[in-house]
């Protein structure tokens, strides 16, 4: 008897089952694939360290502006290639390391709820064996989806699985999705020589993305010869062939490999749901602000809820059960879920945009600043562009979205989601002593800007 089995080892899953050994609870952990799940096998963490090599490479051809003169500046694919499945093989086993020193069992297989007992427990079946669990997790999270665009089905396809066990650079990539999956391969692979077209059907890229930063990162793109059809909307796909409408005019794009990136969907099937009785709806399996489900004792977190697809909003998920289940309340909030586009430029952003304000009827003040005000920023980033814009509420001048482009605005967009989190106002955050010289002083910057 198990006091918690969770069924899928992802940013969700595996934290949740550290988590809830460290407090005492006998975990069962199952995943047919390796620990980590997505993200950090086919997502989150090997393009992170492939976009990092490219930054590299960029950095050392135009080092001409930082007085470093660097000739005959060349790469090595397969080792770049090698470098990032050392470095996912080490985090895999790290994730190992640490469910066997907090007691968690790790069964390798396809699980399945198969029967609800009489006292309430739910039997697994995985690996030809059962497992009794008082509780359970489903973090079983999402997969690429194919749109059924006439001929895809028969055509030579990638998706972020199979691009990321490419053996040789290709010369050609057509990138069918303009969202943060397809903008990161592109900026990837446009640095390193590769003709790259995305074809997206919105009339800008990075969807949910404020939109003056997304115009600004698609613009630098653009300067460094990557082709961006908006507005445009794929109709066949023929061979190396692909052909999309245009302004009312066909066009086509011919390609030596083709990216299918055009959003996720909740991986909801083969495990039981239907069983059990979880209420599953068009986007995910339905939850409560404790990630419960419509059955008691069944919980779900991470990509299969459909709702926030990103490995830190699943980790926190997966805290907020293992909180709930051992006597904290706790309960998921969305309003301060941080954001990253890891292209170069990064994009970071937590909070409302002014779009999503607007929609909301919500009345608000606006400052934009750009990056150049730090001086750290200026100093590391010769010849870059990039702006902060904070949004405030009117009224009490709290902080409601924080939006950046410039590097390294990742490593400090955690200091605007606490921001958020908190209710912070504006006189909040001016008493605030930020580190000089840091390119985070930007947010110290824009905030002084509203009194001006």
């Amino acid at each position: 008897m198990y006091d918690l089995g969770i069924i899928g080892a992802g940013p969700a899953g595996y934290v949740a089952a550290e988590r809830a050994a460290a407090k005492g609870l006998s975990v069962v952990l199952f995943d047919k694939r390796e620990l980590g799940g997505v993200c950090l096998n086919e997502g989150c963490i090997p393009t992170k360290t492939l976009l990092y090599t490219a930054k590299l490479y960029e950095n050392a051809l135009n080092g001409k502006k930082y007085g470093i003169v660097a000739e005959n500046v060349s790469f090595d694919f397969g080792k770049i290639m090698a470098r990032k499945n050392k470095i996912v093989r080490k985090l895999v086993g790290g994730i190992g390391a640490k469910m066997k020193k907090f007691g968690v069992e790790v069964v390798k297989g396809a699980a399945s709820m198969e029967k609800r007992n009489t006292d309430g427990t739910i039997d697994i079946h995985c690996s030809e064996k059962t497992f009794t669990c008082k509780n359970v997790l489903v973090c079983t999270g999402s997969e690429a989806f194919i749109p059924p665009v006439p001929g895809l089905d028969k055509a030579e396809i990638l998706t972020n699985r199979e691009i990321l066990e490419l053996k040789e650079l290709p010369k050609t990539l057509t990138i069918i999705g303009g969202g943060v999956i397809g903008v990161e391969f592109a900026n990837f692979f446009c640095a390193l020589g590769t003709k790259v077209t995305v074809i997206e059907m919105l009339p800008e890229i990075l969807p949910g993305i404020d939109k003056d930063l997304s115009e600004m990162l698609r613009k630098d793109l653009e300067k460094r010869d990557i082709t961006f059809n908006l507005s445009a909307k794929v109709t066949k796909v023929e061979g190396q062939t692909v052909t999309f409408e245009k302004d009312g005019k066909e066009h086509q794009v011919q390609h030596e490999k083709l990216l299918v990136s055009v959003g996720r969907r909740a991986v909801t099937h083969g495990f039981g749901l239907d069983k059990m009785g979880v209420e599953v709806l068009k986007t995910g399996i339905k939850i409560d602000s404790t990630c419960r489900t419509n059955i008691p004792n069944i919980y779900a977190a991470g990509d299969v809820t459909g709702f926030s697809l990103l490995a830190h909003t699943a980790s926190r998920e997966g805290e907020v059960v293992v909180n709930n289940l051992t006597g904290r309340k706790d309960r998921m909030r969305y309003s301060a879920i941080p954001a990253v586009v890891y292209t170069n430029p990064e994009v970071s952003c937590v909070g409302l945009t002014e779009e999503a304000a607007k929609a909301k009827g919500i009345e608000y003040n606006i400052r934009n600043l750009p990056m150049a005000y730090a001086g750290r920023w200026l100093a590391e980033n010769e010849g870059g562009s990039g702006f902060m814009k904070i949004l405030t509420g009117k009224k009490h001048n709290e902080i409601l979205g924080v939006h950046a482009i410039g590097n390294p605005s990742s490593e400090f967009i955690y200091g605007a989601a606490m921001a958020i989190e908190l209710e912070l106002r504006l006189q909040d955050m001016e008493e605030v002593v930020f580190p000089h010289p840091t390119v985070s002083e930007i947010f110290k910057e824009t905030v002084f800007a509203f009194q001006e």
